[in-house]
């Protein structure tokens, strides 16, 4: 059985698989695409709707049968809220996670830090990768409500609390465009359109995340990426729902019009730059006038989602480039390894879930011991991390660049290589090297 960590993912075998989270909680589940939105209300499983293709949710377990799901299904979203409507989670014990298999094997099992005074949680998900189905610990809480996250998911549900048997209106599906009609996005396509990159479109989580950003912005009277309520953007974007590989931001004063605001994200090269940066395909935006001097704060947010094969092929470059600085040195090319990466993954996702920086975790626990328990018997273990670059190119250059990252990347001894890519945390991304030799 697997004990997981935020992050760290497992396969699935073939079949029906059921999730069970004991305790005073509600267990939902959200059926999407890999774009993260719902296909109709029938995807949305929950106390009032337990049953949907391929998904059947009974007291506090959900069982999923992949083969079954609805066509073009590639992710259920399992999430937990407190069962009495009152209750923040932190007011009670950790929710744990158990996954077995048809003949009731024990899988995995996933324990999420203990969640802050939001009322619901991303719990995991199960997604599929190739021929196959993975789960993924989540452990990200969420401040809307359970409507609030449906709703960012694309369903529209009309009334959040608990409804006696029968009494509840039904979740409808809508489009995700919550999206404010000001024009802007027709304007930014067409500033993308002009340098030759695809258009981006707008996702109801990222404008949610952008709106409370420029809220306490504005309540501050200061541009800053983490306000002073000690949240910085990167964290309202993964708070919202909104889980991605890459993320930008411009975050502005004084534009009182989408045409101003876009007309001084182009008066600059390094505000030009993310505005028309062609990997971007979801954005959001918000802006609010308030504050001391009465100005109007802007932020809006470029990103890409997460999905597994974004995940693996970031890593693939990571690997990439590194060998390219090793050939360079006339050494040999580092193998990739896969316990290696599982254990750098969730050093990256534990870094953005408990907030901390460090090649010690809180535990006190070590790059050789993350290793160990992933399963590496490899002799000699060396570790890189980084925060805040948004590319392969720039966190290798990053690390060539310091003397004591550079070395191991040069190390003779090593062999072969994990690499670990989470978003989040106040630094927005976070990035491990595992080496092993």
């Amino acid at each position: 059985m697997s004990e997981l960590v935020p992050g760290g993912n497992t396969p699935l075998p073939g079949g029906p698989v059921s999730l069970r989270v004991p305790g005073a909680f509600d267990v939902s589940a959200l059926v999407t695409d890999d774009g993260g939105k719902v296909g109709g209300d029938e995807d949305f499983v929950f106390y009032n709707q337990p049953d949907a293709p391929g998904t059947r949710l009974r007291g506090d377990t959900l069982t999923v049968d992949p083969a079954q799901l609805r066509a073009g299904a590639t992710r259920v979203t399992v999430v937990v809220s407190c069962a009495d409507p009152g209750t923040v989670l932190n007011a009670l014990p950790s929710p744990t996670l158990r996954v077995a298999d048809a003949g009731g094997r024990a899988l995995a099992r996933f324990t999420p830090p203990r969640p802050g005074p939001e009322t619901v949680l991303l719990l995991a998900e199960l997604y599929r990768r190739g021929g196959g189905w993975k789960l993924r610990a989540l452990g990200q809480g969420y401040a809307d409500g359970l409507a609030g996250l449906a709703r960012d998911f694309g369903v529209e549900v009309t009334d959040e609390s608990r409804p006696e048997p029968g009494t509840a209106p039904a979740p409808s599906a809508r489009s995700s465009g919550s999206a404010p009609d000001d024009g802007f996005l027709d304007l930014v396509n067409s500033a993308r359109a002009a340098a030759g990159s695809p258009p981006v479109r707008a996702d109801s989580r990222l404008v949610s995340a952008a709106g409370a950003h420029s809220a306490a912005m504005a309540a501050a009277g200061a541009l800053s990426v983490e306000t002073r309520d000690g949240v910085a953007v990167h964290q309202r974007v993964v708070s919202a729902g909104f889980a991605y590989l890459t993320v930008g931001e411009h975050l502005v004063s004084g534009p009182r019009t989408p045409a101003e605001f876009v007309a001084y994200c182009l008066r600059t090269e390094r505000t030009r730059r993310t505005l028309h940066d062609a990997a971007f395909t979801h954005a959001g935006w918000a802006h609010i006038t308030g504050g001391p001097a009465g100005d109007t704060f802007w932020t809006a947010l470029w990103a890409v989602p997460l999905t597994p094969d974004g995940l693996a092929r970031t890593a693939a470059e990571v690997l990439t480039l590194t060998n390219r600085e090793r050939a360079g040195a006339g050494l040999p090319a580092l193998a990739p390894d896969d316990r290696l990466a599982r254990a750098a993954q969730a050093h990256s996702a534990d870094m953005v879930a408990r907030d901390f920086y460090s090649h010690t975790d809180p535990d006190g626990g070590r790059p050789w011991d993350r290793a160990a328990a992933a399963g590496s018997s490899r002799r000699t273990v060396g570790e890189n991390i980084a925060c805040g670059q948004r590319s392969p190119a720039e966190v290798v250059e990053g690390w060539m660049n310091s003397p004591g990252h550079r070395a191991n990347i040069l190390k003779s001894d090593f062999t072969h290589l994990g690499v670990g890519l989470a978003g989040g945390g106040r630094a927005g991304t976070y990035w491990t090297q595992l080496f092993g030799g």
